[in-house]
């Protein structure tokens, strides 16, 4: 399976099984749509006559390189990670998402978790549950020696000092079965204090700070409880955590909705003011709800998208260039075989926990009964459950094996495709399309800047 496309000036073709990119001149590009699976050494008669004003020492020339990447497995390459989809069945679990606070100080007009507490009432983890969360983490990781714990929310620095004794605590127990867990943070930066800042900066493996770029955009999405807005407070608190910082791992994450489709300048607004790993996602949500994206918005949307890329090209030639989340491809060393075809692991090697203890297959899951896996206090850990979730990769979700982009996103979010989809086997095609133009612009960044 290949795909090929034009973008920016460059002719792309990406052998999906393999993983070959390459970049195409005029006349193999066009070589390529006579070029099948069957292709053999000799130029068709059809490729002769259709192309003739290339000549035929070109044509000769183009097609001979195209059948030596055939031969060489980069063109048309077999697929070999059927064998794959049940490596990883019931895997130990080695990444938990912590809840600590069910409750928040904004009041985010896109909220997915009702605006802080999952529908279920604002409360705060109590340290006995955060401990029983770390237990179970460690009981369940089986040979995994590096775990991963994120402390989420609602906002999580409303629950301070819970978030601090767990860490202490986890810190004592991984010592004593020979493991090493990397806490991780998710914070609207409300509430950042030297305090907390110096905290973050010493114990935390990544933080993700929460901001949506433009003011404007910002302050109409991202109100406090009082109504007011909440710009430059957070953003004041998020310069100077990142100051402080220095080469350890941040991003500034945004989201936009319907009504900033204009979303590259919120970006470079963030870029602007000096970080410079941003990203900034697309909304999900009911396709009634205002804010939602619709399939109209698609071709702007695809638009912004090429404007970002470009912006990117143009300021990293001039040595002021940025990581912008969705275009980064790590073409060398990517994810193992595993990670290919089942993406983030949600329900089998990553759970989210809530204050009460109850476990579900991850943060976005959790409100919702039917997803309930068990709880940390006794120990219920549903395991049909699970194995259901295990079983959920590129070939069991509905016309995934068919996508020329399904190695880069993996099946997409489970439970985006739950929520909006109806199951979690069912890709939400909005997202579908927007990963592919993702991937297409970050695939022609990496030729432009080879070049």
């Amino acid at each position: 399976m290949i795909h090929t496309y034009t973008l920016n000036g460059h002719r792309m073709v990406v052998d999906v099984n393999s993983g070959s990119v390459c970049e195409l001149d005029e006349i193999s590009h066009a070589l390529l749509r006579f070029a099948g699976e069957d292709m053999s050494a000799n130029l068709p008669e059809q490729a002769k006559t259709a192309f003739h004003s290339y000549g035929q020492e070109a044509l000769q020339e183009a097609w001979a390189e195209l059948f030596a990447l055939k031969e060489d497995g980069r063109l048309f390459s077999p697929d070999i990670y059927g064998s794959y989809q049940n490596a990883g069945d019931l895997a130990p679990v080695k990444s938990m998402c912590l809840n600590v606070a069910h409750d928040c100080n904004l009041r985010c007009s896109y909220c997915f978790a009702s605006t802080g507490d999952f529908g279920g009432g604002r409360k705060l983890m109590p340290f006995s549950v955060g401990k029983k969360a770390i237990d179970f983490l460690l009981e369940h990781a089986g040979n995994r020696r590096n775990l991963e714990l994120d402390f989420f929310g609602g906002e999580p620095m409303m629950n301070f000092e819970v978030v601090k004794a767990v860490v202490a605590y986890g810190r004592e127990e991984e010592k004593k079965v020979d493991k090493h867990i990397r806490f991780t943070t998710t914070t609207n930066a409300l509430l950042l204090d030297d305090e907390k800042i110096d905290f973050i900066n010493r114990e935390m493996h990544n933080v993700v700070l929460s901001i949506d770029g433009r003011q404007s955009v910002h302050d109409r999405m991202r109100k406090r409880a009082d109504g007011s807005g909440s710009y430059q407070t957070i953003l004041a608190n998020i310069k100077r955590l990142v100051e402080k910082r220095g080469h350890r791992g941040y991003y500034v994450r945004g989201t936009f909705t319907r009504e900033n489709l204009d979303f590259s300048k919120d970006v470079l607004a963030l870029v602007d003011e000096g970080f410079k790993e941003v990203s900034v996602e697309p909304v999900i949500l009911p396709e009634d709800h205002p804010l939602a994206l619709r399939q109209e918005d698609l071709p702007r949307i695809f638009e912004e998208y090429d404007r970002l890329a470009k912006e990117i090209i143009q300021r990293t030639q001039e040595g002021r260039g940025f990581n912008f989340f969705h275009f980064m491809i790590d073409m060398e060393h990517g994810p193992c075989a595993i990670k290919l075809l089942r993406g983030c692991g949600c329900g089998n090697e990553y759970v989210a926990v809530t204050p009460e203890g109850n476990l579900y297959p991850c943060h976005q899951f959790v409100g919702d009964p039917a997803f309930v896996m068990g709880n940390v206090n006794d120990g219920q850990f549903d395991q049909e459950m699970k194995t259901r979730f295990s079983k959920a990769n590129i070939f069991t979700k509905k016309g995934c094996a068919d996508c020329w982009a399904k190695f880069y996103c993996s099946g997409g979010c489970n439970a985006n495709n739950s929520a909006y989809a109806g199951d979690i086997l069912t890709p939400l095609q909005i997202s579908c399309a927007l990963e592919r133009k993702r991937v297409e612009c970050a695939l022609m960044i990496k030729a432009a800047l080879a070049d």
